[in-house]
């Protein structure tokens, strides 16, 4: 169980790194969804498309997950209101780093970017952090 698991998430992380080396040599772009959502906001109308169909890729993907594997899906773990305050959360930080883990930690360490680098670092700290105090205050430790 724990080899397939293993070769699922490398499967998901070739695909991942695939689909931003894709984008990256096909257009140009960087696969950071938090501005490829954020673009479609402020984009001129001829960069649309291309958010679009990658965020549709992304919701498409999920759903075939779903249908297909639904056991390969963690439930959810918190109430709604727990998960809208980290959409949110997240979102705020989205904003103050300029990009998000997938724009960052993917495209940008992959380009030797060092402020990607640093982000990356500075997320991956803060998330343990982040998980280290909520298992301390609010329970749900092992």
């Amino acid at each position: 169980m724990v080899g397939e698991q293993f070769l699922d998430e490398i499967a998901g992380g070739v695909l991942i790194g695939l689909a931003g080396a894709i984008l990256l040599l096909g257009l140009s772009r960087v696969a950071g969804v938090s501005g490829i959502l954020g673009g479609l906001v402020t984009s001129a109308r001829g960069d649309l498309g291309w958010r679009v169909s990658f965020l549709a890729g992304l919701g498409v993907g999920g759903l075939v997950l779903a249908l297909l594997a639904p056991a390969a899906l963690a439930p959810a773990s918190g109430s709604l209101a727990w998960v809208a305050a980290s959409g949110l959360l997240v979102g705020v930080g989205t904003r103050l780093s300029n990009g998000c883990t997938s724009g960052h930690g993917v495209s940008g360490i992959s380009r030797l970017s060092p402020r990607s680098l640093v982000a990356t670092l500075v997320f991956m700290q803060t998330g343990a952090l982040a998980v280290g105090a909520v298992h301390h205050w609010f329970g749900g430790g092992q």
